[in-house]
């Protein structure tokens, strides 16, 4: 009798334990021919998509993430690739509301999910929740799994913002105006003097109105804006710079004292014509005297252009020596800056920063003081508190560098902050960062005040 009534007990426990599970756990439909046919379908539509995204055509792919996604309601991967999909076009809210669909539409705890939801509450500062998420895809994950996805880097990021908050800023960034700052993605403000100033956009008027087939957003083209002093504002902003635009990819890096020489970086190996670059070159334009640009020509360098991705150039005051990005060591590292000599009229042979500078992560946009002493740049790889962070390090000669130092949350978010310039004569530091507007995120221009500031050196 005593078993009995155990038996029946232990009925009604796991009776109870189902249907808690069912009420929490989304609804299956019917198994019939046609949610067959449709699931079918959605599973198709995911690998498609996600082809499309890896070979860089979020878009693309978003299309046939959603396609799937119509099809099959209760499909947790569809749900989870929109998401992933939105992370990559930079829309953090969308990527954290369907991060959070398919964290309930899954049978099982499932790693990437929370990893997702991790990412998309860092990218927006909610860091408490950020936190909790990579403590759970940690949990989830394989640990070779998680060293791919960086996961606890990623988390150590969120404890340091987390570290920071409150902290007293004595510098503030401020925003340029909407003029300037379109709502596409502006970056790489350099200056022409004090009163004239070029910039990268990726905005509709873009040079022949093309889109990139890959990522399927407008070419980048350089803009000039020019200071209206009677209206105390950046005005005149224009790409209509002679022949200094293509219809590829046109990003300015630097300007020489003088004003009369621009270095650039130039891709047109996207385009059907006759001369294509191999893949992203260094290039230099000259200012004419009819007070335009003139097209910019590659530098004749095997080892500054390759057939890898070459840019960002930045040089010293006297123009002797030049640091740029590439990605040419892709088997060891993923993007690493580069330095290189010039003898007499030609340049040298380029060669990597050591170690301590270039990691086996992402290293860009650097910038180089006018003396040579201070190398400003974005790294990804570096202790930080979020997607690339700006650093300094400190030319101590030999080839030998200080360990970089992150230069703060005065400088640094939680988002992507690069193309970083310090102007001493100006006591203004310029810089790009993604600023989260609703669900979407764009690249902006910042300016910061620096007063008083000093470079902070190695400990």
């Amino acid at each position: 009798m005593k078993g009995l009534i155990l038996l029946t007990l232990l009925c009604l426990s796991f009776m109870v334990t189902a249907a808690k599970a069912i009420a929490h756990s989304p609804i299956t439909p019917p198994d019939s021919t046609s949610s067959l046919v449709d699931r079918t379908a959605a599973t198709f539509l995911i690998d498609e998509g996600k082809k499309l995204l890896f070979a860089g055509k979020s878009r693309d792919a978003l299309t046939k993430f959603r396609q799937a996604y119509v099809k099959d309601k209760y499909s947790s991967r569809a749900a989870y690739w929109i998401g992933k999909t939105h992370y990559t076009l930079a829309s953090y809210g969308y990527a954290l509301q369907y991060a959070l669909i398919a964290e309930e539409l899954s049978d099982a705890t499932d790693g990437e999910v929370f990893l997702l939801l991790a990412e998309a509450y860092h990218r927006q500062n909610i860091l408490d929740s950020a936190r909790m998420n990579y403590d759970l895809a940690l949990m989830q994950m394989k640990p070779n799994k998680a060293a791919v996805f960086n996961i606890q880097q990623k988390k150590e990021e969120v404890l340091l913002a987390l570290e920071l908050q409150g902290a007293e800023m004595k510098y503030e960034k401020k925003l340029f105006s909407d003029e300037i700052n379109s709502g596409y993605n502006d970056y790489a403000p350099t200056f022409r003097g004090k009163d004239e100033f070029y910039f990268v956009s990726r905005r509709p008027d873009t040079k022949g109105g093309g889109l990139n087939p890959d990522d399927q957003v407008y070419f980048e083209d350089i803009y000039r804006a020019k200071w209206n002093s009677e209206y105390e504002e950046w005005d005149s902003i224009s790409n209509d710079l002679g022949r200094l635009n293509t219809e590829g990819f046109d990003a300015v890096s630097f300007i020489s004292a003088d004003g009369n020489t621009m270095y650039v970086t130039l891709n047109t190996s996207v385009l059907d014509i006759k001369k294509p670059t191999r893949s992203s070159d260094i290039c230099v334009a000259e200012y004419t005297n009819k007070g335009t640009w003139n097209g910019a020509r590659p530098i004749k360098n095997k080892t500054i252009n390759t057939s890898f991705f070459d840019g960002a150039p930045t040089l010293t005051g006297d123009e002797n020596t030049m640091y740029f990005v590439s990605d040419r060591r892709g088997e060891k590292s993923l993007s690493d800056i580069y330095v290189v000599e010039r003898v007499g009229k030609k340049w040298g042979e380029a060669k990597p920063l050591p170690e301590n500078i270039n990691t086996t992560g992402n290293e860009t946009t650097p910038y180089i003081t006018p003396d040579g002493r201070f190398l400003f740049f974005s790294s990804d790889a570096l202790n930080g508190i979020g997607g690339y962070d700006i650093y300094v390090t400190e030319n101590l000669g030999n080839g030998e560098w200080g360990n970089p130092v992150n230069l703060g949350p005065e400088f640094n978010s939680v988002n992507n902050d690069t193309h970083f310039k310090y102007y001493k004569d100006m006591n203004k530091a310029f810089f790009s960062s993604y600023r989260v507007q609703g669900q979407k995120a764009s690249m902006d221009m910042y300016e910061i005040s620096l007063e008083g500031w000093s470079i902070p050196l190695a400990r």
